[in-house]
């Protein structure tokens, strides 16, 4: 059976060894042509693949654009342009353009002013970076990414100039602690990159506190209370007659006679 293709653009991927190293590649991939950017794919060990779709010409300026990029970054592993991939292809591989739908609400970050990303190898080295950054400048702490080996990047957003203060107050702090991976500082990123950010870790929504739910308890309707007169406040009609049923109340029950006469 013949699967259709629903999108016969070209495809392309350009493979880095560092996500920050990845996201800037995406940037100038995005800002060289017309061409869409699909998402991410990490394997690991530091590998991030971005994955562009668009028409021939457009891809092919894009990964060429893209593999100069990530060449002067020092991270650059691989690159393929693939004109028309088959539909089972497209169909296995997140490489279609249904992947690109779905990865754009992943983020839903928008494009305001800078973003900066710190990559450290381990955990600790990253967690004190971002303190050190949302303590040197104006800005906000979006999210982290793990991408394997030990590598953790943590993205900000902000002002450029705050940004840039804050990756050298996140690089220096990360060197002191641990070991220092790479470093980005994107001005003006566009929509389509900041939809395909990773969400904040999903702890922070389950911190959010929740009102408990009780069952519904239905008050018991109190009785009034009645007060019981006192004898003395009585009138003397009254006083007599609650005397009289307390005498009879009082009194002895006769026994019964013997059936047996005595003999006098």
């Amino acid at each position: 059976m013949e699967i259709q293709s629903p999108d016969m653009g070209a495809l392309g991927l350009v493979c880095t060894r560092s996500f920050p190293a990845m996201i800037g590649t995406a940037d100038m991939m995005l800002k060289s042509s017309g061409v869409v950017l699909v998402g991410y794919e990490k394997t690991g060990s530091g590998y991030c693949t971005a994955v562009v779709r668009g028409p021939y010409a457009d891809v092919r300026l894009a990964v060429q654009t893209g593999k100069e990029t990530a060449e002067q970054f020092g991270q650059f592993i691989s690159s393929m342009m693939l004109p028309r991939p088959l539909p089972n292809l497209e169909l296995v591989l997140p490489i279609s353009a249904h992947f690109a739908a779905y990865a754009q609400t992943q983020g839903n970050f928008k494009a305001l002013g800078a973003i900066g990303l710190v990559e450290t190898r381990g955990f600790p080295p990253m967690v004190a970076a971002a303190d050190a950054m949302l303590k040197s400048a104006n800005v906000e702490l979006l999210t982290y990414e793990k991408t394997g080996s030990g590598l953790c990047t943590a993205i900000i957003q902000g002002r450029v100039a705050d940004v840039t203060m804050a990756v050298e107050a996140g690089m220096y702090e990360a060197e002191r602690i641990g070991e220092l991976h790479a470093i980005m500082v994107i001005p003006r990123p566009l929509e389509d990159l900041m939809r395909t950010l990773p969400r904040p870790h999903q702890a922070l929504e389950i911190d959010r506190l929740q009102p408990l739910q009780l069952p519904k308890r239905t008050p018991v309707q109190e009785r009034e209370l009645v007060e019981i007169p006192q004898l003395q406040k009585l009138p003397a009609a009254m006083q007599q007659e609650a005397v009289a049923i307390e005498a009879v109340a009082e009194v002895e029950v006769e026994k019964p006679r013997s059936p047996f006469r005595t003999l006098e």
